[in-house]
């Protein structure tokens, strides 16, 4: 996908972390938690109630620890997936600012962190880099170390191209828009009104957000290259629930759906170019 640089100005990145995480105060897991415990579990041998655990034990409100006086250049230049990653959040902040503005809601741009030195103190808690890449709405920043681009191809089968890492950042911005436009709010209601269904809940939640990453492709097919949207599906395949537990987990355990849901997920929004088509994926009764 032939993206153009980013513009230093108009993106908010950092880097950090390390260090131990520091204990107490109460909060929220961020979007994704449970499915990164089990990505943990399955790729890296981490047993997931103790990493769940371990993240609920360390909820804190507030930003992630910074290196000082970075510019968006050297946070973003360190290496080729996150000069990557910088150049898919601005484009997805050019994508989603006018659509929030024609909707008339209003629009705050997340921060991208990259994690260094293993782990990062977030407003979700204490975060590893073996837990994969996620969104904290506490703090409104998407957290991700790059080493995981090489895992989601050597273990998870996502393949090497680059839009399967695209798609990554895109699914973790989708989540930033569920919570400006509310979506992330009435899911968790339902939720708490049925928590029967909240394994059901989330993986519509998940999969909107999957959708919201194809409406941005979509909406930026000029700079689609052949063989993108192959990458896209392969990847969507990849981290399924079904695919990563390999039938060790029941269906009605699923956090995130199956690669087929997945993969449906991000086509209708990348041949729709349509945030509309995705905002009913998640209308609940």
């Amino acid at each position: 996908m032939r993206l153009n640089p980013f513009n230093p100005g108009s993106i908010n990145v950092s880097r950090g972390g390390g260090g131990r995480f520091p204990g107490g105060g109460g909060g929220q897991l961020g979007c994704g938690a449970i499915v990164i415990a089990l990505i943990g579990a399955l790729v890296f041998g981490i047993d997931p109630g103790q990493m769940l655990g371990s993240m609920d034990g360390a909820q804190q409100q507030g930003a992630p620890t910074e290196v000082g006086g970075q510019s968006a250049e050297e946070v973003c230049g360190v290496n080729q997936y996150s000069r990557e990653s910088c150049n898919a959040l601005g484009s997805l902040n050019e994508t989603w600012a006018p659509l929030f503005q024609q909707a008339g809601i209003e629009f705050r741009q997340p921060r991208l962190h990259f994690i260094e030195g293993g782990g990062v103190s977030t407003g979700c808690g204490g975060a590893s880099s073996a837990m994969g890449p996620f969104y904290c709405p506490s703090d409104q920043t998407i957290y991700i170390d790059t080493a995981f681009y090489d895992q989601l191809n050597r273990q998870l089968g996502a393949g090497p191209g680059d839009f399967a890492r695209y798609y990554v950042i895109a699914h973790e911005y989708g989540h930033h828009v569920q919570l400006l436009t509310g979506a992330a709010d009435q899911i968790r209601s339902a939720q708490s009104q049925d928590p029967r269904r909240a394994n059901q809940l989330q993986v519509l939640m998940e999969l909107q957000a999957d959708c919201y990453a194809g409406v941005w492709a979509g909406k930026n097919r000029n700079a689609i290259e052949p063989g993108d949207f192959e990458e896209g599906m392969q990847a969507a395949s990849a981290i399924g629930d079904d695919t990563l537990t390999g039938g060790r987990v029941s269906s009605e355990n699923f956090t995130h759906g199956t690669s087929a849901q997945r993969m449906q997920a991000l086509r209708l929004g990348l041949e729709s170019g349509d945030d509309v088509q995705c905002d009913r994926i998640t209308q609940v009764n």
